[in-house]
């Protein structure tokens, strides 16, 4: 639901972790809940359940270190807790909306927590509506509790896999129960989860840089349409839903999303990155003096670029990392005043010089043209753009809020209109070829944002708030 440098005007999902088996479970949670800021900056939640199978919850808008509080954390008790961190791709910003949601129903209490996106949201929701279900949130995640709620099964792990089979598109899931943690995902694997192993419990992330944190080992990805049951007992695993032929991992996890220290979907980011930068070198070389990244998420994409280019990399600007991201931030008038803020140039490194400055995407374009303009000023005597992925053409429905199609200005210009846009003197992007030579296995991962090519259907006039229209339209009689 849900990066790191300002030109990124579509927004990462959501970060989920779980800890199971572990005494103060809450307090490990919070931890991996700090290692995956990155994911979402809007609200935070944790659930616990403690040893009478009693829940336990504490929710805020802002970022963990606002939300968790010591004396907060001691009012979750218990070994078992799952936590979320939200950028919403559906539904609005309120403590309503904030995971991981909770419901009691027949079988008992549960809580869960998603990443990712349902494609046939919409429908899912109008004919639960129609059946007499009431929503309580905007959110397209509630739709697993009330198919969940709705099952004819005593057991909530079977009315899991029965909602498995009717939810259509993304989703890296935990569910808590009274005495257990399920985590699943797609039968397409879009969004990451990972399995470590902490003391004599498990934990569950969606990057293996939150296990780093909370300091257990990773054991290993859940699998495209697994089910993965953690108790204290142990763990074990079935075979929810059939894997697609063949995955679609979100590449951007790769380029962009995730943070470099993690390894996803079985890699290490900083090397694929790395790799990146070397493709791109090749694909489009240039004279330069010194190669600078936009920071934070590009700079292992442009230390690929200098080492095979042979072209020093250089710090040319300075991140303040004492301001929101930019990319995650929803209204545009706060990514505007973060650009300003956010970014500064080292003039001894850039003037006079000519520059290779490398980022990993370009979305609208806006904040690039900008710092265009910032490196000129400080001298540099010429500006080559090199980027580290192909023209973003299409929004993504699979668990990015991403702009409309009318948004990205890769699909409204020519890479020579764009290069013109920017004012740079020259504009390189790396090839849909050469990005998918980048990774192990190219052909396990979704390019929909580049290619336009889909992998699961999609309802093209589905946008973040669509649930919540349909959700003022119902309390209006409409």
């Amino acid at each position: 639901m849900t990066g790191w440098s300002p030109d990124k005007a579509w927004r990462e999902e959501c970060g989920v972790f779980a800890a199971v088996g572990v005494p103060r479970a809450a307090e490990i949670v919070r931890l991996g809940l700090h290692a995956l800021q990155h994911r979402g900056q809007e609200s935070s939640g944790i659930v616990s359940s403690d040893s009478q199978g009693e829940f336990h919850v504490w929710k805020g808008l802002g970022l963990v270190s606002d939300v968790y509080t010591d004396q907060a954390i001691a009012q979750l008790p218990g070994q078992l807790a799952i936590g979320h961190n939200r950028y919403s791709t559906s539904g609005s910003i309120t403590l309503d909306n904030t995971q991981p949601l909770r419901v009691v129903y027949r079988s008992g209490p549960l809580a869960l927590a998603h990443n990712g996106n349902l494609t046939n949201a919409r429908e899912l929701r109008q004919d639960l509506e129609g059946s007499g279900s009431i929503f309580q949130t905007t959110l397209d995640t509630e739709i697993f509790l009330h198919l969940m709620a709705l099952s004819n099964s005593e057991s909530p792990e079977e009315a899991l896999i029965e909602a498995m089979h009717q939810v259509q598109g993304a989703y890296a899931l935990i569910v808590l129960t009274r005495d257990q943690v399920f985590a699943v995902r797609d039968a397409y694997g879009f969004r990451p989860l990972c399995l470590g192993r902490l003391g004599d419990g498990y934990v569950v992330a969606s990057e293996t840089c939150a296990l780093d944190l909370a300091g257990a080992d990773y054991l290993r990805d859940v699998e495209p349409g697994e089910l993965v049951s953690l108790d204290p007992r142990g763990m074990r695993s079935r075979q929810a839903l059939p894997p697609a032929p063949t995955a679609q991992q979100c590449i951007f996890e790769h380029i962009y999303f995730s943070r470099p220290d993690s390894r996803v979907f079985g890699e290490s980011v900083d090397r694929v990155r790395r790799r990146i930068g070397h493709r791109l070198a090749q694909e489009h070389p240039i004279e330069a003096d010194v190669v600078i990244a936009v920071p934070d998420s590009s700079n292992s994409i442009a230390l690929g670029y200098a080492e095979e280019s042979g072209i020093a990399f250089e710090l040319g600007l300075i991140r303040n990392h004492y301001v929101g991201r930019t990319f995650i931030q929803p209204k545009q008038d706060e990514r505007d005043s973060g650009v300003r803020i956010k970014f500064n140039p080292v003039r001894e490194v850039l003037d006079g010089r000519r520059v290779v400055l490398v980022d990993d995407s370009i979305v609208r374009g806006t904040t690039s043209r900008k710092l265009v303009r910032v490196l000129r000023r400080a001298g540099a005597s010429a500006v080559h753009f090199r980027v580290g992925s192909p023209p973003v053409t299409h929004p993504c429905f699979y668990g990015i809020d991403t702009p409309s199609r009318r948004e990205l200005i890769g699909a409204l210009k020519s890479v020579e209109e764009i290069r013109d846009y920017l004012g740079v003197d020259s504009l390189g992007y790396l090839s849909l070829e050469g990005l998918l030579a980048c990774e192990r296995e190219g052909q396990r991962f979704c390019h929909a944002c580049f290619s336009g090519k889909y992998p699961v259907p999609i309802d093209p006039t589905a946008s973040k708030l669509s649930l919540e229209r349909m959700h003022r339209a119902a309390g209006a009689g409409l």
